[in-house]
């Protein structure tokens, strides 16, 4: 991947999220934008959102709904020859990541076996 595809993936994931937090109400879910991959000719991008509390589904058809509303607000911050049109997908690694935590914690809950004495060396 290009730098400049580089550059403009991390501001259009910089500008999405502004306008996902500041002009959409959640009723207590936690959305976040986690990436956007935009295409070489930078006519789509794909948006990653993760989603804590909240009901996966319906966040993602009302993105996906008002994507044009959201691509028209990017496109007055952002300045490029085209605004990609976002397609938003759902990223369920932060919810892996607490699975994966709380796994662990469980674990390390479970008994353990006793230590085994440590043998003395002879002759020292």
């Amino acid at each position: 991947m290009s730098l400049r595809i580089t550059r403009v993936n991390e501001l259009l994931k910089r500008e999405i999220g502004t306008v996902i937090q500041r002009d959409y109400e959640w009723h207590g879910a936690l959305v976040t934008v986690s990436s956007v991959e935009a295409t070489q000719d930078l006519k789509e991008a794909r948006v990653w959102i993760s989603i804590m509390a909240g009901n996966p589904v319906t966040i993602l058809e009302k993105l996906n709904q008002q994507h044009g509303a959201i691509q028209t607000k990017v496109a007055k911050r952002v300045v490029l020859k085209s605004t990609p049109v976002l397609d938003f997908r759902h990223d369920a690694s932060a919810e892996r990541g607490v699975d994966m935590v709380n796994l662990l914690e469980e674990v390390d809950q479970l008994p353990k076996a006793p230590e085994a004495p440590e043998e003395e060396e002879p002759g020292i």
